[in-house]
């Protein structure tokens, strides 16, 4: 008989006004470590945004709690099961947004927000000719996973998005524009900007990726890859019909859904790698990365100037092989 305890991680957010979001932060945060919780949580005038881990019943009290509260009584939890915690220490942090986008227009993301799309919608709506489909994420997140045929603005942060939009906007003009995150709060808080850009026609996928990975019906299909998530788990499976790796490694291109962070602290690029490949090139995604005196790996390895100059040799022979 298995005995261990079940975990479980919650992925919530919600854009409800917060007063004194300062004096709540510090609370919040004593509130949740006393509770037992680790994790991520942003506070905001303009509301919350979390994941955090615990046991069930932890994370059952925590549910409860928040829906007692009028402000969030109405807040969509994504539940995932867990074999621990997927976080080291529980942060509770007061921010100025929840999602950064530093635009200049306000709007009220509770107030202007484009349409809700359950996953059976969104997934009708994917097929229809006159559709666009677009990844609001950040690049490597985009790169472990995607829905089949998704625009990929390939930005390195949220905040570029809005730019990306103006340079590309006729690519979007007299399209149904569908899009999408992980659990929901980049859209809903994005969309009503793109609206009022003179993009109207707009859906947007109610509770993200991990909401339609979970769906009954749709099962995640039109999904390939994996979905990135900001804890230890670093990826969660999406598709339960087909798995198909959209995946490639960094150095030689082939089907990976391995994230390993740049071995030279200074760097830190989160980047996706076969285990042969970390170990080859030092888990150093650059020449300058490999040799940087605070290179990780070489110091968790134990590995001498000798064995790294012979191991960057033989990249240089490689490398001379192959453009030959």
């Amino acid at each position: 008989m298995d005995n261990k305890e079940k975990y479980q991680v919650l992925l919530y957010y919600k854009f409800v006004t917060i007063d004194d979001p300062e004096t709540f932060t510090a609370e919040h945060l004593q509130y949740c470590k006393d509770l037992g919780l680790k994790g991520r949580i942003l506070i905001a005038e303009e509301g919350i945004n979390g994941t955090v881990s615990g046991t069930v019943e932890q994370t059952n009290k925590y549910m409860e709690d928040m829906h007692n509260d009028p402000r969030f009584s109405d807040m969509m939890f994504k539940v995932d099961e867990a074999d621990g915690h997927t976080f080291k220490k529980m942060h509770v942090r007061h921010r100025p947004e929840l999602v950064t986008l530093r635009l200049e227009d306000e709007w009220d993301p509770a107030e202007e927000t484009a349409e809700f799309l359950n996953p059976k919608e969104f997934y009708e709506a994917m097929q229809d000719e006159n559709t666009v489909v677009l990844d609001t994420r950040n690049d490597y997140e985009y790169e472990l996973g995607h829905f089949r045929g998704a625009i990929n603005p390939d930005i390195e942060t949220f905040r570029e998005l809005p730019e990306w939009i103006k340079e590309n906007k006729e690519e979007l003009e007299g399209k149904k524009v569908l899009m999408y995150c992980t659990g929901g709060i980049r859209c809903e808080k994005f969309s009503g900007w793109l609206q009022k850009e003179g993009i109207t026609d707009v859906g947007q996928l109610h509770g993200g990726i991990v909401t339609y990975g979970k769906d009954p019906e749709v099962q995640g299909e039109l999904w390939d890859g994996k979905c990135y998530v900001f804890d230890e788990r670093i990826s969660v499976p999406v598709n339960r019909k087909e798995h198909v790796v959209v995946g490639k490694d960094y150095f030689d291109g082939t089907p990976c859904e391995r994230f390993v962070n740049c071995a030279d602290p200074d760097c830190n690029r989160q980047f996706l790698c076969s285990e042969e490949n970390e170990h080859k090139y030092m888990r150093g995604c650059s020449h300058e990365c490999r040799v940087s005196p605070r290179n990780r790996y070489v110091i968790e390895h134990g590995l001498t100037e000798e064995d790294v100059q012979e191991r960057l040799a033989k990249i240089e022979e490689e490398d001379h092989v192959k453009q030959a």
